[in-house]
This record gives C-alpha cells, structure tokens and sequence, in this order.
C-alpha cells in the first residue's frame, strides 16, 4: 500500500536513503533527517533536543502514516565486533546502546504522537536478527546483540502504550538481511550467494513488509522476507 506522509531518520545512509528514494518513487511525501548530510533536516540520535525539533519540523503539514528509524552502530575504527569478553569495553557498550537503542526510543517518544489516528500507521526501526536472544547460537558481538535486543524489548514496551493511544498504528522492528553498506563491508566474505542485498533491493523488500503489517502485528520483529524473528 502506499503511504502518504513518512518520515525517515537516517536518510544519508544507504538503507536509509534507498527506503526514502523508493516512498518517493510510490508517491510518498517523505520528510528526511539525517545527522551529517547536507540538504536533508537535522536529527543527532545523542541529542534530544534536536530530535524534539526535527519532530516539531515533521509536524508542521500534517500526521505522518509512516516513521523509519534507519539509523545503526556496529562497531569503531579501532576494531570489529568483540568476538572475546576480553574485548569488552564500556565505551563501545555505551555507543552501541546509544545508537541502536536509546536514540530509536527517543525518536519514539517525539515522533509516536504524530502518527494518523483515523487510518492505519506505522513505526518501525532498523532490528537485527543477531538480537535474537533464543536465536544466538554463536556468541560474540557483545555490544551490538545486547544493543540490539534491548531495541526489540523498546519496540515490544512501546506497542503496548501505542495501542492504547492509537490502536491503529503498529510498532515493529524490521531486520534488512545483510546490505551491501560500509556497516557491513567488513563481514560480507562468508554471506551466501544471493544473499547480499543491494540498499534498493532492501528498501524494496522491507516496504513489501511494512505494506502487509497491520496493529495486530505491532511489537514484533520482522525479517526482509516476512518472517518473524523470535524475541
């Protein structure tokens, strides 16, 4: 289905980016954020008061139908993901978490009120399976599967509220598979043939995702192809 108005936090990335080409391309009005791009309105997930103002910008025409947070952190210049505890450190747990869970729960609370009451809405941040607690069978990625599930616990938490609130808008978490992206360049190697995904081709299948959601569906997780993703 088509969207009317949607707003993309994240835009400057290459998911974020291909998510609002495509809404536009359907004929979306799509009201973009991003941290560092220039030409596109401004939002920095470790500053609230920034994402108070940019949702104050968003609601200047109207209801949204449709927030994307498409915004993620997987590790420093220094090194990859900790595949040791003895890797560990507060401050790559403390950049995870602000990143990939507290900036979505921020931009939750100042965008949440602005989605349409009288039709179907939705909100929905970028998820990973690796957050899966009942999925991990390999360990390591500490800071970013702990990141990660704490989102999946926001999403649940906040769909419960947005029910109440608006029961016709959804709440959910979107897993994109693995995208061609400088977040993922480094572990591309071992992905199997078919299975990296180019931003367009991700945008393209998370839409069809969203476009099936309804309120029913709210506080889950939901892979590019449909599936949910156990907690």
């Amino acid at each position: 289905m088509s969207w009317t108005r949607a707003a993309v936090i994240g835009a400057s990335g290459g998911i974020g980016a291909a998510l609002a080409d495509a809404l536009e391309g359907c004929g979306t009005e799509v009201v973009r954020f991003s941290r560092v791009s220039a030409g596109q309105n401004h939002l920095d997930l470790s500053d609230e008061s920034s994402i108070a103002d940019a949702a104050k910008l968003a609601a200047g025409d109207g209801p949204l139908d449709l927030v994307l947070v498409a915004t993620g952190y997987l590790h420093g210049e220094a090194g990859g993901p900790e595949k040791d505890w003895r890797q560990i450190t507060g401050d790559e747990l403390s950049r995870n978490f602000a990143i990939n869970a507290t900036g979505p729960a921020l931009v939750a609370k100042h965008f949440l009120p602005l989605l349409a009451e009288d039709r179907r809405a939705g909100f929905a941040a970028l998820s990973a399976r690796v957050g899966s607690i009942s999925d991990n069978g390999l360990g390591g990625w500490y800071s970013y599967r702990a990141s990660k599930a704490a989102l999946n616990m926001l999403v649940r938490t906040l769909s419960i509220e947005l029910a109440r609130k608006k029961p016709e808008a959804f709440c959910v978490g979107l897993h994109p598979g693995t995208v061609d992206t400088r977040l993922s360049e480094p572990f591309q190697r071992g992905v199997p043939e078919g299975k990296l995904f180019t931003p367009d081709l991700a945008a393209h299948y998370l839409l069809g995702v969203l476009g099936e959601l309804t309120h029913e569906d709210s506080g889950r997780c939901f892979a590019w192809d449909g599936k949910e993703i156990t907690p």
